[in-house]
């Protein structure tokens, strides 16, 4: 029944028009400092006649910086004159997460990225969930979701597209994540899909990329220059924009099971027994952990469940029972 209610979401430039126009999703919240407020999430749209659509986002998670700004250096940059088609930048999907630095939204404490496909009738989150599945979605051919690690993961730098059952869709995904060029390129497993962006799209039969391009809370010089890069080739490799690829060498990785992910069943301190990059076998001890309420008692071991290549760890010093610990992957010749 959600679906034959309207979205509260309007926007403030017609995605329609011709040229570059830059405004806000409005959304509606009532809150104790603003009766009558909103939230004004930023969007660009850069139009030119007929072709592709692209749909570019970040801060689907509030703390992962690459994507978002990487696209406001977009939105502020690319000319109409320069594209045929239309690009629609949203740099914080989930505005108040990104307001807040936090990977959930500050205001119903929803992860966006397990909501779709959302409920215009429900939470903040929920409702931009709604309104990305029944508006922003179908208007789009390809979609690029910009991630990082945020404050609790950090990772090699990738991209990434998912297995799926439409094998053209599935070819033209590992091509644009070729062209993106990032230094590695994965063939993605998820451990969770159950309300994904990702999910929601390619259920549309929208070819979807995933960047992972950084961690720690924070973004570096060289993490940003690899996203605006990539974006760019995007746009490029899609027949969107004017110009040439900046190739760069990649190596893919395939994620093909459960057990190239690592948890933690303690709590406590943890020690990196191996770095990112490095290769292991498995059996090998990843890390350890140390309790921090006494003194003498000795760590716990943490074993790789597979041999390959660290993809990806927990980023801050301390670990809860249940906390990711390393991620592994298998290189492919």
């Amino acid at each position: 029944m959600s679906n034959l209610i309207p979205s509260p979401i309007t926007s403030t430039v017609d995605l329609d028009a011709d040229g570059s126009h830059h405004g806000f999703l409005k959304l509606p919240y009532s809150r104790d400092d603003s009766a009558w407020g909103f939230v004004m999430i930023p969007i660009t749209v850069v139009r030119n006649g007929a072709g592709p659509t692209a749909l570019f986002t970040g801060a689907n998670h509030g703390d992962e910086y690459e994507g978002p700004i990487a696209l406001f250096d977009l939105a502020y940059s690319l000319q109409p004159n320069e594209i045929s088609g239309r690009v629609i930048i949203v740099p914080g999907m989930n505005y108040p997460a990104l307001q807040s630095g936090t990977r959930t939204s500050q205001i119903d404490l929803r992860n966006l990225n397990r909501t779709f496909p959302g409920r215009p009738d429900g939470t903040v989150t929920e409702k931009i969930a709604d309104y990305f599945q029944r508006v922003l979605l179908p208007l789009s051919d390809i979609v690029v979701d910009c991630h990082a690690g945020g404050k609790t993961m950090e990772f090699l730098p990738f991209s990434a597209a998912h297995i799926v059952p439409d094998k053209s869709q599935e070819a033209e995904a590992f091509r644009l994540v070729e062209a993106f060029g990032a230094p590695y390129s994965v063939k993605m497993l998820e451990i969770d899909t159950v309300g994904l962006y990702d999910t929601a799209a390619e259920d549309l039969g929208k070819v979807f990329v995933s960047p992972e391009l950084g961690g720690g809370g924070t973004a570096t010089a060289a993490s940003v220059g690899r996203t605006k890069r990539g974006l760019r080739n995007v746009l490029i490799a899609s027949g969107i924009l004017k110009g040439t690829l900046e190739k760069q060498p990649t190596q893919w990785v395939d994620m093909p099971d459960q057990d190239c992910f690592t948890f933690a069943e303690d709590a406590g301190l943890i020690e990196f027994s191996v770095d990112l990059g490095d290769h292991v076998a498995k059996g090998d001890i990843v890390a350890r952990i140390w309790s921090i309420s006494r003194t003498g008692v000795g760590p716990v071991r943490i074993l790789s469940r597979r041999s390959g290549m660290v993809l990806g760890r927990h980023f801050p010093g301390l670990v809860k029972p249940g906390d990711f610990v390393v991620l592994i992957a298998d290189l492919i010749d």
